[in-house]
């Protein structure tokens, strides 16, 4: 597997000269991860589940039911 598969760059986006790599989403699970963590909806969940005494929120397992009923066709 080539790295250009599963990762691109996106330079400019964050800052003069920086560059950052951004994994391609696989399915709709990918893209809402990438929203959660960008709204900041990632760390409440993660700060929710850990006040209520459970070390995970779920999201991993949803992200990936949610990319094997809907992934990007290739």
């Amino acid at each position: 597997m080539k790295s250009s598969d599963n990762i691109y760059e996106a330079q400019g986006e964050i800052g003069v000269g920086k560059t950052t790599l951004v994994k391609k989403s696989k399915g709709l699970g990918d893209t809402i991860e990438k929203f959660t963590t960008a709204t900041g909806i990632g760390t409440l969940t993660n700060m929710a589940a850990a006040f209520v005494g459970k070390d995970d929120c779920g999201c991993a397992g949803r992200r990936d039911k949610l990319n094997d009923m809907f992934p990007y066709k290739k």
